[in-house]
């Protein structure tokens, strides 16, 4: 995720806390931006040499959260409390393929057309991709 547009740029869904689905869910982002900053906690997905070393190779800086400090990843946080609760816990999934698509779905609504208060009503796309005037802001 973006965090100054709130544009989730890739996401991922797995049945394990392996490092392989956090490595895949990086490469589609970086192919769409590249941040000075990479922000994620502790888990040990992130604290692997192999996501060290992708980070470092697209030449961005890693910062992670403190531990037990959930604020330092706020957006994030709330991003997937949405999720869970405007999406997953309304559905009755029956495998993962359909969960996939309907998350899939609901981040595409996400990001081009649900406006966003804390982004004066613009969606995360308009301000990701720069469809906005300085005005605006």
């Amino acid at each position: 995720m973006d965090w100054f547009s709130r544009y989730v740029l890739a996401w991922e869904l797995d049945f394990t806390l392996e490092v392989d689905f956090v490595l895949e869910a990086l490469s589609r982002a970086l192919e769409i931006a590249r941040p000075e900053i990479i922000n994620s906690d502790q888990g040990s997905q992130y604290t692997s040499n192999r996501y060290i070393e992708q980070v470092l190779a697209s030449q961005s800086k890693i910062s992670m959260d403190g531990r037990g400090r959930f604020m330092d990843n706020i957006f994030t946080e709330r991003l997937w409390r949405t999720v869970k609760y405007q999406e997953v816990y309304l559905h009755d999934y029956e495998s993962p393929r359909e969960a996939r698509n309907g998350i899939s779905r609901f981040l595409k609504k996400y990001n081009t057309y649900r406006p966003h208060q804390a982004l004066r009503n613009l969606t995360p796309a308009e301000v990701f991709y720069g469809n906005y005037t300085v005005n605006d802001f």
